[in-house]
């Protein structure tokens, strides 16, 4: 196979606003990262673990070019009509002069067959190189399985079939999506099937009430002159907010939107609810969060009920959340979409994420695989989501202590 990522760029934009923040606030954490398969009927041969590492391999030549950098540092530009800055984005020049030595490691990977799946990944060291691995190695293990399952080409036929499909039906108004975004990277059934939906959806003349607003895959928004979308991941909650032990971990969201707010002030916000649960994030997300952060970003739990709570939440700050956006994530197609943005239509601003639906749709079923911080700072982190199952940690007594830190924290008045 040739080379599956050949860009730096390609990965998702929340990477890089993690990273920069990372970089400037938390560049000495250390952290660990492990793969899991969800799927228990999936397995993964010796030749594809192979075909895995040779491909790591190759992602771990690449270096940022010029032009990659200078289109990084140009991200969130504000220009007037004759294309002078009027506004620096929100890429600062000194994560730039960063990422102009930066190149993934290999030596931080650890590959092996010892897994269930048959295939298990781990990566170690420090939080900046790690957090940039995850999406890249999601991509790489999909492609290479479905290539080595399947006939890929008969799967590209399949993808096709259904991307026309669907993009008719967007263009003859049976969907009503207002924005949405493609998020479709990690899960994609290969580079070539994302780039084909991307440009598709780009170029397609779409029914009035739904925009495609652009892609999280930096790479691609930058080929098609797209918007790249995206802000934070469950990893910045969970690093900032219990990678420092000296704290209690009920708090994870104060800690991680303060030290958001601090690097990137009224930029760059659009907050993640369900790290510790959206019940304990309430409790923290008060009126200058709620003020600062344009929106919030739904990733588990019944979404309509979610919404109608933070609707709820911002009219007891007394902010109208009409001038706000709920940003949905969680394993949307567009059917489903719709049916969220009629529900929502003029309560509050409604945009989409949506991922395997368009970079990964088939006659068979998509991987259900992640990759997830496991260990930061030598101790365990875990995510306990709106969605039971969604979290992974190595260690079940931290869970179990994560849990009853919330629950104290649920039970108890503030101080």
């Amino acid at each position: 196979m040739n080379a599956i990522i050949t860009s730096l760029l390609e990965t998702d934009l929340y990477k890089f606003s993690m990273g920069q923040a990372i970089f400037h606030q938390f560049p000495g954490y250390k952290t660990t990262w492990t793969f899991k398969c969800r799927n228990t009927d999936v397995h993964f041969t010796s030749e594809m673990v192979e075909e895995i590492k040779y491909q790591l391999k190759e992602y771990c030549k690449l270096r940022f070019t010029e032009d990659e950098l200078e289109y990084l540092h140009s991200i969130g530009d504000i220009k007037d009509k004759d294309g002078n800055i009027q506004k620096k984005g929100w890429i600062k020049g000194s994560y730039i002069d960063f990422l102009r030595i930066w190149h993934p490691r290999y030596e931080d990977f650890e590959i092996t067959t010892d897994a269930p799946c048959g295939l298990s990944i781990e990566a170690k060291g420090s939080w900046l190189n790690t957090s940039m691995y995850e999406i890249p190695t999601l991509a790489i293990v999909n492609e290479v399985y479905f290539k080595y399952a399947y006939k890929y080409d008969d799967l590209k036929q399949q993808f096709i079939r259904k991307l026309n499909e669907k993009v008719n039906l967007l263009k003859d108004g049976n969907y009503e999506l207002g924005a949405f975004s493609e998020f479709g990277l990690r899960r994609r059934l290969s580079a070539e099937c994302q780039e084909m939906a991307v440009k598709q959806l780009a170029e397609a003349k779409l029914d009035n009430r739904t925009i495609f607003v652009g892609t999280s895959n930096v790479y691609l928004a930058k080929k098609y002159h797209l918007k790249p979308t995206g802000t934070m991941a469950h990893e910045w909650i969970m690093c900032v907010g219990q990678g420092n032990r000296a704290v209690n971990p009920a708090y994870s969201n104060l800690y991680a939107l303060r030290a958001w707010v601090n690097e990137y002030k009224v930029q760059n916000g659009t907050a993640l609810t369900d790290a510790i649960t959206t019940d304990c994030f309430l409790r923290d997300f008060d009126e200058e969060f709620a003020t600062v952060f344009s929106g919030v970003r739904h990733d588990s739990g019944d979404p309509f009920e979610w919404g109608d709570k933070m609707i709820a939440h911002y009219k007891r700050l007394n902010i109208d959340p009409r001038t706000k956006t709920l940003l949905f994530s969680d394993s949307l197609n567009f059917e489903k979409a719709t049916k969220l943005k009629r529900y929502f239509d003029g309560k509050a601003k409604v945009a989409f994420g949506i991922g395997t639906y368009i970079a990964n749709d088939t006659d068979v079923p998509p991987l259900n695989i992640v990759m997830k911080t496991t260990l930061c700072n030598g101790g365990d982190v875990a995510k306990i989501s709106d969605t039971p199952g969604k979290g992974m940690c190595k260690n079940p007594e931290y869970v179990e202590y994560l849990q009853r830190a919330i629950n104290w924290r649920m039970t108890h008045p503030e101080m």
